[in-house]
């Protein structure tokens, strides 16, 4: 992104993409509202399902342990059937499990549709950046940036919306965004033409060959720690929080507006004055103390705390995917496949235990372990600074990649 405006109104600018391009950007922003859609209404969900926090918190589980299974499959499946295919069965999947989600009766149903939902969501999100970047008119600087901004808007989006219609029913969070993928379907449908298929087919296993290299295997380590600090707040900072729909939907809506803008504008002018290395683990230190402060601080202080975690967490996401992304010679598709293999185990895991743990103990205690997460992957990440650099450029503060601004999910 170096030396280019994304935002100039030329050729290549952000706000002249073609509809097809505008469609998949659309569907993402859905797409990414289903991850923190639930938020608001989980205490709501627990009430009208007669659940406990730790039964309700399995719907994170299943949606990310299905995620990180299918990142092995979703490349596998867009080398085959081409990425519109793709895209569109992701978003056929979305739709169909988004909607029995709705028609839930018990707790465990409601899981074993989020996990349907949750490989629908995988085929969609891990195809969607090389369709739009495929399909973009001018660089790829511009299609990253408004993948990026699809993102950023998604998951402040969420909240708001599962706020919105979950003031009335549980339940109507999970219809609207049915509706909404519905005609995302439709869009892509009208708008994008099949994108070539890569000369070569991807295999199963090619992800976790990937993650044979030292460097990428310790930025997914190093992600494996974080995610759990992450979705900790995500999954778990709702009961603690104990408001009411509205409430919650604005205070993760103002936590995922401060996420969209340190990780699209924050993040690579830090990555250029400091270093990637340097920003990222900054920030995973500073995103403990702030969960330690969370945990431990009153009613108003958590608030204040959880909508902060929103800045540490767009940094993060985005020196992450960047590092990942060109720390190996792995292709990108498959170095990203297997880098997010590893850390979605831990977005499955953290909000079963959270609540768990502070079933074995106090509130407090989940929090405290969440930030020692986020200090071993701070640890992580000094540790094996050296098999991080890719071609000595991060140890010193010169440039960030044409690829500062990068992608979360996929």
């Amino acid at each position: 992104m170096q030396g280019e405006d994304p935002f100039d109104q030329g050729a290549g600018s952000i706000l002249r993409q073609p509809k097809a391009v505008w469609a998949t950007a659309g569907a993402s922003v859905v797409a990414f509202m289903g991850i923190g859609l639930v938020d608001p209404i989980l205490p709501s969900i627990a009430k009208g399902l007669a659940a406990t926090p730790s039964q309700v918190s399995l719907l994170f589980t299943s949606y990310f342990l299905i995620t990180a299974v299918a990142m092995l499959v979703t490349g596998f499946v867009s080398s085959r059937i081409g990425g519109r295919r793709t895209l569109l069965a992701g978003l056929a999947l979305v739709v169909v499990f988004a909607a029995l989600s709705g028609t839930s009766s018990s707790v465990a149903e409601l899981v074993g549709f989020r996990a349907g939902w949750g490989l629908g969501n995988a085929l969609f999100v891990s195809t969607a950046l090389a369709v739009i970047v495929g399909a973009a008119a001018g660089g790829s600087a511009a299609a990253i940036l408004l993948y990026e901004s699809a993102l950023g808007l998604g998951m402040a989006c969420g909240p708001l919306l599962g706020a919105l219609l979950g003031d009335a029913s549980w339940r109507y969070p999970f219809f609207g965004t049915a509706a909404l993928m519905a005609i995302g379907f439709i869009c892509i449908t009208a708008f994008l033409k099949e994108q070539p298929k890569p000369a070569r087919k991807t295999s199963l296993l090619d992800p976790v060959k990937a993650l044979g290299h030292g460097g990428l295997a310790s930025v997914a380590t190093s992600a494996f720690f974080y995610n759990y600090a992450f979705f900790t707040i995500l999954a778990f900072t709702p009961f603690v929080l104990n408001m009411t729909p509205y409430k919650s939907g604005a205070v993760f809506f103002a936590w995922g507006l401060l996420l969209a803008v340190f990780s699209v504008l924050v993040a690579p002018r830090l990555q250029k004055r400091f270093g990637s290395l340097k920003v990222l683990g900054a920030s995973l230190v500073l995103l403990a103390a702030d969960l330690v402060i969370l945990g431990y601080g009153n009613h108003t202080t958590a608030i204040v705390c959880t909508i902060v975690s929103g800045a540490f967490i767009g940094m993060n996401n985005t020196v992450y995917t960047e590092l990942a992304l060109g720390v190996s010679d792995a292709p990108r598709p498959v170095a990203s496949a297997g880098y997010n293999f590893v850390r979605w185990f831990a977005a499955a895991a953290a909000p079963y235990l959270a609540p768990k743990i502070e079933e074995w103990s106090n509130i407090h205690i989940p929090f405290v372990v969440a930030a020692i997460a986020a200090v071993f992957g701070a640890v992580v990440v000094w540790i094996r600074r050296a098999a991080l650099t890719h071609e000595a450029e991060e140890l010193e503060p010169k440039h960030a990649t044409e690829d500062g601004v990068t992608v979360f999910a996929n």
